[in-house]
């Protein structure tokens, strides 16, 4: 592999109305808390299917009550959209998971868990 050069910093800070969001975002997962989840959000993403994000909030929840670190990663732009990238480490040793929170202004347009 040949390296022929690197632009910015691995160590960036993680944006602050990024990180408030994905905040409550994960807590909102964690508490399976369907309005806290969608409050902030654009039109469309206050219109999301409530069975979807309770899927997602059940199938997530054995591993974060063991408890998660959550770790920025970086963020991108893209149709407009901030969108910055969280590391969710569960310390139940379970395979990681990536966050990923697309934002406009101080608004949500979309989070994904994968």
């Amino acid at each position: 592999m040949i390296c022929i050069g690197m632009l910015g910093s691995l160590d960036a800070a993680e944006p602050p109305e990024a990180a408030v969001a994905s905040k409550q975002l994960i807590k909102a997962v964690e508490e399976n808390d369907f309005n806290e989840f969608i409050k902030n959000g654009e039109p469309a993403f206050q219109n999301l299917d409530k069975k979807l994000f309770e899927a997602v909030s059940k199938q997530l929840d054995e591993r974060m009550k063991g408890g998660y670190d959550v770790e920025y990663l970086g963020d991108l732009k893209q149709q407009g959209y901030h969108v910055t990238l969280w590391r969710l480490r569960f310390k139940d040793g379970s395979d990681d998971a990536l966050a990923t929170l697309s934002m406009k202004g101080d608004k949500v347009g979309g989070y994904w868990i994968k």
